[in-house]
């Protein structure tokens, strides 16, 4: 693709495509947008400007650029290559960029049928929440070929601060991959490590302003410490859709024959909290699993 991206295509406006579209919107390019719920995007018209359109191939007719962001594997299919879906609508030399965190089979998949059309693709799958989405700070990690990401590459650097090409088609997925099972580990510590200081009597907030300060300082410590200590978890991202993300991680694994024994067993501690009605729970509520564990 080589001509100017003026006109985009947003296909997803949940907690993260809706802010995100709107970066875009700001930005002062023409985005028409999409919603599996018209009222949502309906919404976002009225806030930003723009056009909400009936279908996505309707919204994809005419855009330089698609850009998708729903839930799973079959949702992408729905939207993309489905009936109605985007590439039925998208011209010979247009781009289309799936920020779903999603299999890296369905990226190689995408990646065939949009060759096939002459139309590029990048698979984007983004980390940093919804507050990150709001921010405009995402992480965007792509896999796809060097100039199709050098188009693309200044426009989702609206909504992401650090952009980054990590191989061919599949390679932003992947990498995704290694982003969530870090992730995991991370937050099942950080519960123990609170759980600990409760059961020890200690001040937990004193005691995160010590050791975050150290070598056991991360993001989640930073920004979920306060709401697990607060026990608050109605916020966030939810444990339905870690346990999608860690599922596709795992599958994977199987496939390369790495190890994730970890990886594994936080994602039967999601499990348990899905069983406590906490499906929708922000995944730092790996910590109220373990004050409604009863001890041996």
């Amino acid at each position: 693709m080589s001509q100017k991206i003026s006109t985009v295509a947003f296909i997803g406006l949940g907690v993260m495509g809706y802010p995100m579209a709107g970066h875009l919107a700001r930005a002062g390019l023409d985005v028409r947008v999409y919603n599996r719920t018209p009222a949502k995007a309906e919404a976002w018209a009225g806030e930003h400007g723009g056009s909400h359109h009936a279908t996505p191939c309707e919204a994809a007719s005419g855009a330089d650029l698609i850009l998708v962001c729903v839930g799973n594997d079959d949702d992408v299919r729905e939207v993309t290559t489905g009936e109605n879906g985007a590439l039925s609508g998208m011209a010979e030399g247009s781009l289309l960029v799936d920020h779903t965190t999603a299999s890296a089979d369905l990226a190689e998949e995408l990646d065939a049928a949009c060759r096939e059309r002459g139309i590029g693709f990048v698979d984007a799958p983004v980390s940093g929440g919804q507050q990150g989405a709001e921010n405009g700070a995402l992480t965007i990690m792509c896999g796809g070929d060097d100039a199709d990401f050098a188009c693309i590459e200044p426009l989702l650097g609206h909504y992401g601060r650090a952009v980054t090409l990590m191989g061919p088609a599949g390679s932003g997925q992947l990498t995704k991959m290694v982003n969530q099972i870090c992730i995991a580990g991370l937050v099942q510590g950080l519960a123990e490590g609170l759980h600990f200081a409760e059961q020890a009597g200690l001040d937990r907030q004193r005691v995160v302003d010590v050791i975050s300060k150290g070598a056991a300082g991360s993001w989640q410590m930073e920004n979920r410490h306060g709401t697990m200590i607060a026990d608050e978890y109605e916020h966030g991202f939810a444990v339905d859709w870690m346990r999608k993300d860690l599922g596709i991680c795992l599958e994977q694994a199987r496939r390369l024959q790495a190890r994730l024994p970890v990886t594994a067993l936080v994602d039967q501690f999601y499990a348990d909290v899905q069983v406590m009605g906490g499906g929708r729970w922000d995944t730092s509520s790996l910590l109220r699993r373990l004050r409604a564990v009863k001890p041996d």
